[in-house]
């Protein structure tokens, strides 16, 4: 199996479980050497009713055929992103990858209730774990990309679209860390910094906790398709993984600074696969449901609640204005 990424070395910021367990994995498949960091080790797990730890992951990575390296490293302390840079440096002496992955909000994020309501507390705490984190670490981890002249920086965010996101600290996030890729890219350019900085959004992710709300493994997914139409169109966490590893491999993606690509619209283009040989497509499977819906006499309160939400993700897109104002036109005709 061809290894791209031999002698390349990548630190997964949030590297645990879910997506950024992912990445890791399938750097490691590329050949890179990865450092998984995170707040979970063995016998001491950061996350209630998570049993994920970072010498998980690094096993994983190594058997897939690169080198895990486990790193506890919490991202908000300054001091202990510094320290985790300076043993790269000790170790390896360069950093090809940085992949931002740290997000924490599940669970503490307050669905259902508008600004007016939320706690501020709670939600100021998500964006300290969702994109501080990212700012610490993309501070430290920049000078010894740019003293090489090369590398790449990689945020992970939730959707391409420019519109609302459905709640205010969420929205907050997953937004700041799309443009913190492309205002790295900026001031990357400005340096004259062969850097690339960008962003990235898996579709349907069937993370560990995803698997276990559905009641299902990965060697069983198929079967949460009748509890949730989408899941038939989910992708597994090495998907998006499988995108960075193409785009750094790409010796053409300092092309793409400061733009916010899907995992989907990346595998058409690089010729990847999910695990299962698939290349699931997410917002093929979305705008074709809700073509569906829009041609429906009888929507459910499921059909009615995805245009709802779905309606406020289009704003800001001239090229979607004429969906937008179908939806809206039938949702008005729905009384909603």
């Amino acid at each position: 199996m061809p290894r791209p990424l031999q002698n390349k070395v990548a630190v997964v910021a949030g590297a645990t479980r879910g997506a950024g367990r992912g990445i890791a994995c399938a750097l490691g498949e590329a050949g890179a050497t990865v450092y998984c960091t995170g707040r979970s080790v063995r016998g001491a797990t950061a996350t209630t009713g998570r049993p994920e730890c970072i010498e998980d992951t690094a096993d994983l990575v190594t058997q897939r055929g690169g080198l895990g390296i486990p790193v506890r490293v919490d991202h908000l302390q300054e001091e202990e992103v510094v320290a985790l840079f300076q043993r790269v440096q000790a170790e390896q002496g360069r950093l090809d990858l940085l992949v931002n992955d740290i997000w924490g909000g599940d669970g503490r994020t307050e669905w259902g209730k508008r600004f007016w309501e939320v706690d501020v507390a709670t939600g100021f705490s998500i964006l300290q774990t969702a994109v501080h984190t990212h700012i610490i670490t993309s501070r430290h981890a920049a000078p010894m990309m740019i003293e090489r002249d090369a590398g790449l920086i990689v945020e992970v965010t939730d959707g391409v679209f420019p519109g609302y996101r459905s709640q205010l600290f969420y929205d907050l996030c997953k937004t700041s860390v799309i443009r913190l890729a492309y205002a790295m890219s900026v001031e990357l350019a400005q340096a004259g910094a062969a850097v690339t900085s960008l962003a990235i959004t898996p579709g349907f992710l069937r993370s560990e906790a995803m698997l276990e709300h559905f009641g299902v493994t990965e060697a069983t997914w198929r079967d949460a398709a009748a509890q949730d139409a989408g899941f038939a169109e989910s992708e597994s966490p090495l998907y998006i993984g499988r995108a960075i590893a193409a785009l750094a491999s790409d010796p053409g993606v300092q092309a793409r600074a400061g733009g916010v690509y899907s995992s989907w619209a990346l595998a058409r283009e690089y010729g990847f696969t999910d695990v299962d040989g698939r290349q699931p497509h997410w917002d093929d499977h979305l705008d074709a449901r809700i073509a569906a819906i829009l041609q429906s006499d009888a929507p459910s309160p499921d059909d009615l609640m995805l245009l709802t939400v779905r309606l406020p993700q289009l704003d800001f897109d001239p090229e979607r204005a004429d969906e937008r104002a179908r939806i809206a036109a039938f949702l008005d005709r729905q009384g909603g």
